[in-house]
């Protein structure tokens, strides 16, 4: 059964099973844990989240591989266990994109968001100790 949210790209209808829960919300947006995947207009490498519980706020995801080849970091243990994965489960690694005023394109590299296919949970880690920042220009 679907259910129907109004959001800023208008009505969307969404599967309630395939909400994507963050059990402690993405970083400034701890409220906020519930977000449907809307759908792609075009192909890309891109997408939105969408806030289930505010229509005002969205995010747009993407795998930061498609543009920093050599960026890896996976999840402890105790992430692990917050997704709820197995040792065998699937864990993708995912960036928040920000468009700024100048339509520069950043990534933020320095919090990324760890999401399990298989349980539908996704968590936003600050990463330490590390070289990345929150608006890591895209390669030219």
């Amino acid at each position: 059964m679907t259910k129907t949210i109004q959001t800023r790209f208008g009505e969307v209808e969404y599967d309630p099973q395939k909400i994507i829960h963050f059990p402690e919300g993405l970083i400034g947006f701890t409220a906020l844990r519930d977000f449907i995947v809307m759908p792609q207009a075009k192909e890309g490498p891109l997408f939105w989240i969408q806030s289930v519980e505010d229509p005002q706020i969205a995010f747009v995801l993407t795998d930061p591989t498609n543009f920093f080849l050599d960026y890896q970091v996976v999840p402890d243990r105790g992430e692990r266990d917050k997704l709820g994965l197995n040792e065998e489960d699937e864990c993708l690694v995912l960036s928040v994109v920000t468009v700024r005023r100048d339509t520069k394109v950043t990534l933020n590299l320095m919090a990324p968001v760890f999401f399990s296919p298989r349980t539908n949970r996704a968590i936003q880690v600050a990463l330490e100790n590390t070289t990345y920042s929150t608006q890591h220009p895209l390669p030219s």
